[in-house]
C-alpha cells in the first residue's frame, strides 16, 4: 500500500440491538499509514464498530467493509487477525497468569508455521523459528520500554503497564490496521503522554493505519491527523482535527467549549 491509498473503506454500517439502532449507515474511509480517531459520547457506537470490523458483530444488511480489498462481512473472525488486523480491547484481555513476555509471544502463534514433529525434535526448523518470534518480541518490549517488566506475572502489574503490555501484544501480530480502543483509559496524565508517544512511535516505525478511540480530547488533537465524530450511532463530522475543533455539531454534541 501507497500513502494515500484506500487502506480501509466502512460503507453504510448500520447496527440494530432489538429495538435499539446502535449505528446507522456509518461510512468512512482510511488512507494507508493515517492515524484516524474515532471520538463521540459514551453510548455513540464507537467500539460497536470495531467490533464489526473484527466481526465480534454482524452489521445489518446492506454494510460493506473492506480491507485491502478483502470484505471484512465475509471473512470468518478466526481469521481476520491473519489479513493483518489487530486490536486492544478497553477492558484488558491479558493472560495474566503469564509474564510480559509470555503473552508477548502468545500472539506470534499466526506466524508459526512449524508442524508438530518439527516442535517435538525442535532443533532445527523449530528452532530457527523461535528465534525469530522471539527477537519480534524483544525488539517490541524495547520499543515500548518495557524491559524492567519483561519476566514479571502481568497479573501483578499495575494498569498503566498491563495497558502497555496489550498493545505489546496487538504489535506482535504484526498488523498493517491497529485497532485501540480506548488505549488510555485509566490512566494519569504522565502515562497517557507515554502511551501517546508510543502510537506515535509505532506510526513512524511500521507506517501502521490506526484506528484509535479516545476521550482524552487534547491527546486526540495532537496525535490523530483526521477524526471522526459519531453520535448516537451516526456521523456527524470527519475532518481534521482543526476542522473538528471549530465544527458547531460537534462541540454541541460532546466538545461542550472549543478544544
Amino acid at each position: 500500500m501507497n500513502p494515500g491509498d484506500i487502506h480501509l473503506s466502512v460503507q453504510n454500517v448500520s447496527l440494530r440491538f432489538g429495538g435499539a439502532q446502535a449505528l446507522k449507515g456509518v461510512s468512512f474511509d482510511a488512507q494507508s499509514g493515517e492515524i484516524v480517531a474515532l471520538i463521540g459520547p459514551n453510548g455513540a457506537g464507537k467500539t460497536s464498530l470495531l467490533n464489526c470490523l473484527n466481526r465480534f458483530y454482524q452489521p445489518d444488511a446492506g454494510a460493506r467493509i473492506l480491507f485491502e480489498g478483502h470484505d471484512l462481512l465475509r471473512t470468518p473472525a478466526h481469521r481476520i487477525p491473519r489479513l493483518g488486523i489487530a486490536r486492544t480491547f478497553q477492558n484488558l484481555a491479558l493472560y495474566t497468569g503469564l509474564t510480559t513476555l509470555d503473552n508477548l509471544l502468545a500472539a506470534r502463534h499466526i506466524h508459526m508455521r512449524s508442524g508438530l514433529l518439527d516442535c517435538v525434535l525442535y532443533w532445527g526448523r523449530a528452532h530457527r523459528e523461535d528465534i525469530v518470534h522471539r527477537q519480534v518480541v524483544e525488539d517490541i518490549i524495547d520499543l515500548l520500554e518495557m524491559e524492567h517488566i519483561r519476566k514479571a506475572v502481568v497479573g501483578a502489574l499495575p494498569h498503566g503497564l498491563r495497558k502497555r503490555v496489550e498493545l505489546g501484544r496487538a504489535l506482535a501480530l504484526e498488523p498493517r490496521l491497529l485497532l485501540l480502543d480506548e488505549p488510555m483509559t485509566g490512566m494519569n496524565q504522565e502515562e497517557k503522554e507515554d502511551m501517546a508517544r508510543f502510537i506515535l512511535d509505532i506510526h513512524e516505525r511500521y507506517k501502521t493505519t490506526i484506528l484509535l478511540i479516545e476521550h482524552d480530547m487534547g491527546l486526540v488533537m495532537d496525535i490523530a491527523q483526521r477524526v471522526v465524530v459519531l453520535d448516537f450511532g451516526v456521523k456527524i463530522a470527519d475532518g481534521t482535527p482543526a476542522e473538528i475543533r471549530d465544527n458547531p455539531a460537534v462541540i454541541q454534541a460532546y466538545l461542550g467549549t472549543t478544544v
